[in-house]
């Protein structure tokens, strides 16, 4: 991001770059919305997630991560999609260093009209948001084995539709996690994906706030969870926007967690509070099964 905010600042772009740069860093989480006044910051001795890692002051470093939906039609282009993924993007993913990476169905996929599959890929870093596709593209074995998607014909497509979101990591959660790593495959457990759309820039920063200095991440922590990660949405189709994954053994749990949590004193002190309020305009709640394959 530094080398984008270096070539806005260029002379010829000053005066773009005065417009943009206060909402580029917002989407960072480093500009002045960012630290709303009158909220306390969380302690130093905060533990971090595991897998999160400390640079330079010991602030730790917050991960991007991209999100693939795929909109389908029929399920011969889901099984398309799911032999693409399992057999031949996942491996090359892997020769590119990139590790558990999920693959999420929602619950009643087979009965939609317009099937849907989330793929949820943890990047090393920003610069492989850009580079992956050339990569990928010189990868033989990705073109061969992907050979069936990659290609398709005009008239044979494997997809309606593809969307990619680009995401960073909330500082309180700035890895994301594998709660059910090592456990044997369960078609009950249940992924919760959740995407919280705001009013204006502003406001959004506000309820991002309210996830980190406010307390929010802490409490669902508490309350087991299990969270996947936490993240801003820097590009996709809804925004100003944050996502974030949580997940359960069963949709039972599910409910009984959420029960736990609108129940709990330190919730309902947090939402009456006047700092936070009136920061989310829409709300999309996804609820979605991993594949057999995923890794998470």
């Amino acid at each position: 991001m530094k080398k984008l905010f270096a070539q806005w600042a260029s002379p010829g772009r000053a005066f773009l770059s005065s417009l943009l740069l206060p909402f580029l860093l917002l989407l960072t989480g480093s500009g002045a919305f960012a630290t709303p006044p009158r909220i306390a910051a969380l302690p130093d001795h905060s533990p971090l997630p595991s897998g999160a890692k400390a640079f330079g002051d010991g602030a730790p470093k917050q991960a991007f991560y991209a999100i693939r939906v795929y909109q389908l039609k029929t399920p011969q282009q889901e099984a398309r999609v799911d032999s693409f993924l399992q057999y031949a993007l996942i491996p090359a993913l892997h020769r590119q260093g990139i590790s558990q990476v999920g693959v999420f169905k929602p619950v009643g996929n087979d009965t939609a009209a317009i099937r849907k599959m989330y793929v949820f890929i943890p990047l090393k870093n920003l610069d492989q948001y850009v580079t992956l596709p050339a990569s990928l593209a010189k990868d033989m074995r990705f073109l061969a084995d992907g050979s069936s998607y990659l290609d398709a014909g005009y008239n044979d497509p494997p997809y309606v539709r593809m969307e990619s979101i680009l995401l960073q990591a909330f500082p309180d959660m700035p890895a994301h996690a594998a709660p059910w790593s090592g456990q044997p495959y369960s078609p009950d457990r249940i992924y919760e994906l959740r995407s919280y759309e705001g009013p204006t820039e502003k406001l959004f920063a506000n309820k991002v706030q309210m996830f980190n200095q406010g307390g929010e991440i802490p409490l669902f922590a508490r309350l087991d969870f299990h969270a996947v990660f936490y993240a801003s949405v820097l590009a996709g189709a809804h925004m100003p926007n944050l996502m974030y994954m949580t997940s359960f053994d069963n949709m039972a749990a599910r409910d009984q967690h959420w029960k736990s949590f609108f129940d709990d004193p330190t919730w309902k002190q947090l939402v009456a509070s006047p700092e936070y309020q009136h920061n989310v305009s829409h709300v999309d709640d996804i609820f979605l099964h991993p594949a057999p394959y995923s890794e998470l």
